[in-house]
């Protein structure tokens, strides 16, 4: 993994992150739009994560934190380049990304009927709160 760079996006590299979702994440996101990552990237330069090998982006994930709670959307590998440590890279540096801004839990947005990455989460030492139901509601409507 020494050619794998891990490293926070730049305005630079919004156009090809949005590219690489469409074939590489699972599902769309309402927020999947040049002006919707462009505002986190200006809000939190650190919270979209990429891992780049070869000048050709590999991954990423996105750890955004509010203060509060660390919260983990995003995480999308190369569909040619998964089970090579890409993901386990990049939750790495997520979590390394919350502890050195003070948080203490980390949850993580994943699709019910994906379940190749909850077998990815539970790899990497997550597991689901069934408990719990995300509510949304779309402030454009």
């Amino acid at each position: 993994m020494t050619d794998l760079c891990i490293r926070p996006a730049t305005p630079a590299d919004l156009d090809t992150v949005l590219a690489f979702w469409k074939t590489a994440a699972e599902g769309t996101s309402i927020s999947d739009d040049r002006d919707g990552v462009e505002r986190l990237v200006a809000r939190d330069p650190g919270a979209l994560i990429l891992a780049v090998r070869d000048g050709l982006l590999t991954g990423t994930v996105i750890a955004g934190f509010d203060g509060w709670r660390c919260h983990l959307y995003r995480l999308a590998v190369d569909p040619e380049r998964r089970r090579q440590g890409i993901g386990s890279a990049l939750l790495a540096a997520a979590e390394e990304r919350f502890v050195e801004l003070g948080g203490r839990r980390l949850d993580a947005m994943v699709l019910t009927r994906n379940e190749t990455a909850h077998h990815a989460w539970r790899a990497a030492g997550y597991t689901p709160e069934e408990q719990w139901r995300r509510w949304v509601k779309p402030l454009d409507d």
